[in-house]
């Protein structure tokens, strides 16, 4: 029997540069009511996902959910943007 390796596959969506992120804007104004705001000038929020898959590859897993992610409409790519991480379990 031959062995099949499995994913983690993580995929992150964020916002793209430009397109506001209220969220993050709300947690940035509670911050700076609170007076922890010194070092921090921005928070951006963000979509995670994880995939557990069963590929031959790295590169087919991730492959295999960035298809998924597309044919879904997972995301806005207008908007948005996704990264992706691949891990070996």
């Amino acid at each position: 029997m031959e062995f099949v390796p499995t994913y983690v596959v993580s995929v992150t969506i964020e916002n793209k540069p430009g397109i506001s992120d209220p969220e993050g804007m709300t947690i940035l104004n509670d911050l700076v009511l609170r007076n922890h705001s010194a070092p921090v000038s921005e928070i951006k929020t963000a979509k995670m996902l994880k995939f557990k898959v069963i590929k031959d590859s790295k590169g087919e897993a991730e492959d295999m959910v960035r298809q998924i992610c597309d044919e879904l409409r997972i995301y806005n790519p207008l908007v948005s943007v996704i990264s992706v991480d691949v891990t070996q379990v």
